[in-house]
């Protein structure tokens, strides 16, 4: 979305992308305490975390549990810290609820599968691509593909519907989840991957999924018992100041990491030379978890179905 410009006040280019990294320290702030040269953290950016080097506030950084690798690290603060402000903090989820989650295969549906997964009986409804069902199965309850009728689905093994809809593709999307809502449950929209689409930005796909939106009626709200929010991480560090607020979610989440009831998924690493293979992933919805950019990572040479003339000749103008 950031590559793309579909993001309310995008940085002017070039910028350097990503908002959470790990790495050894290299060098402190003359009032920095807590933390010495040599130790292992991890950390949340605003932008230019896909550098060699990045430096960011002391708030925002984190020692990494001595079992955990760097590229777990770096695919652990964004995801769980989201997951678990969405389920614990704005939706309060408990004993017995029901959970749906869209994107379940990507690495804020993994983070929040395992979380439900820490509080005895809840149901988690996930919908994904067919092809990352076998991954993911047994990370949900009933898991539906992305392009099926989940709604009636849904609605077939809980008629009531559930407590909980967390909706990162927004569009058509979000009626859908308002409708399987049950009294008193929560949406929350925390992305729209929707209004990604093709290669480039198109302005005719944005508005078509913008015009999908329901229009939200607060008298139905009202009415109908139900709670509809909203939610970004980014802005909650680098906009609003809450850095203190997250601080205390991440020992949370730490302490959680330390009894292994939860563990990032990393989809795959890779070069920063690959950044554009690595985006084109994502982009396809090709990954379980997190993609890792490993600035130690050797580039894997690129091969087509070509002549070896060809192939000789892209190799050598690539690296």
């Amino acid at each position: 979305m950031v590559r793309q410009g579909n993001i309310d006040n995008p940085p002017k280019t070039p910028l350097v992308p990503g908002f959470e990294c790990s790495g050894i320290v290299e060098a402190l702030g003359d009032s920095v305490k807590g933390f010495e040269i040599g130790d292992r953290v991890m950390a949340f950016v605003n932008y230019s975390a896909w550098a060699e080097v990045v430096c960011t506030p002391v708030e925002f950084v984190y020692k990494i549990p001595d079992d955990m690798s760097f590229s777990e690290a770096a695919a652990f603060p964004m995801n769980f810290v989201t997951a678990y402000m969405m389920l614990f903090e704005v939706a309060n989820l408990r004993e017995g609820m029901s959970v749906l989650v869209h994107s379940a295969g990507g690495g804020v549906g993994q983070a929040v599968a395992q979380l439900c997964s820490t509080i005895p009986n809840v149901t988690v409804f996930g919908t994904a691509s067919s092809f990352k069902h076998e991954a993911i199965k047994d990370s949900v309850t009933h898991l539906f593909d992305r392009n099926a009728d989940y709604v009636q689905e849904v609605k077939r093994i809980s008629t009531d519907g559930v407590d909980i809809v967390l909706d990162c593709l927004c569009g058509e999307n979000t009626g859908k989840g308002l409708s399987l809502l049950k009294p008193l449950g929560t949406y929350i929209l925390y992305g729209s991957s929707n209004m990604v689409t093709g290669e480039t930005k198109s302005f005719f796909s944005f508005a078509k999924s913008w015009w999908q939106v329901e229009k939200v009626n607060p008298i139905k709200l009202y009415e109908e018992n139900k709670v509809i929010a909203g939610f970004s991480l980014l802005n909650l560090l680098f906009k609003q100041n809450r850095g203190g607020l997250i601080k205390g979610v991440m020992d949370k989440l730490l302490n959680l990491y330390n009894n292994k009831k939860i563990k990032p998924v990393v989809d795959s690493l890779w070069a920063l030379e690959e950044v554009k293979e690595a985006m084109q992933r994502i982009h396809d919805r090709g990954n379980i978890g997190k993609l890792i950019l490993d600035v130690e990572k050797a580039p894997t040479p690129l091969v087509r179905n070509s002549s070896k003339e060809d192939n000789e000749k892209l190799t050598s103008n690539q690296y």
